[in-house]
């Protein structure tokens, strides 16, 4: 399918039984779909554009105030997504995982990495319902590669990594958010924006 400018519309591949499920430990587990989005070079330019409202943020980290590496935008559940795919995406994602979640994913969070020294520093989502209850994250990535790690909070068990490549999908599950955390490093490598769009049920943060 092409749009009026000639270059290919976005396409969502259906989920099935493409998704890859990776069973962690603790009752925490992966689902892993590379290649998601065909067709996001659409998508990738509208995130990147102004009218998005890309927030630069500062936090107070032990007796300093410093910059948040990476621009930030929230998303609410009656807030208009930037893209229809973006919307297309949450609604299938909601419809795929509605016996396991028992809920529809509602927010978007959005996060830009400028280039390799922009980052997320290890973490779980446990702000709101994710720190007592199993819930899920879904996080749709675009633009240049960067990988995700992940490690148990508990343990010297080895960090994994998934290589988050333009239209991947990755869904963090179960008890992830509470029994893992998980981190986009710095990297001295010469790398390209990225966007990474994460959806979440209610009071999921």
């Amino acid at each position: 399918m092409l749009d009026l400018m000639g270059g290919p519309s976005p396409v969502l591949e259906p989920l099935g039984d493409r998704i890859v499920r990776h069973h962690l430990t603790a009752g925490a587990w992966v689902d892993v779909l590379p290649g998601w989005v065909h067709g996001s070079d659409d998508i990738f330019e509208t995130l990147l554009a102004d009218r998005i409202g890309w927030r630069a943020e500062r936090r107070q980290m032990w007796d300093d105030m410093v910059d948040v590496p990476r621009l930030l935008r929230w998303f609410g559940r009656d807030e208009e997504l930037p893209h229809p795919t973006l919307t297309e995406a949450r609604e299938q994602l909601s419809a795929h995982y509605a016996a396991e979640l028992g809920e529809p994913f509602v927010t978007a969070g959005m996060c830009l990495y400028r280039d390799g020294k922009d980052s997320v520093a290890w973490h779980g989502d446990t702000l709101g319902r994710s720190a007592r209850e199993d819930t899920m994250v879904a996080i749709v990535s675009f633009g240049s590669p960067r990988n995700l790690m992940l490690r148990p909070r508990a343990g010297q068990a080895e960090t994994l990594r998934f290589p988050q490549g333009h239209g991947d999908l990755i869904v963090m599950g179960g008890t992830c958010q509470r029994t893992w955390e998980h981190a986009i490093p710095k990297t001295a490598r010469p790398v390209g924006p990225r966007v990474s769009v994460q959806f979440r049920p209610i009071n999921v943060a």
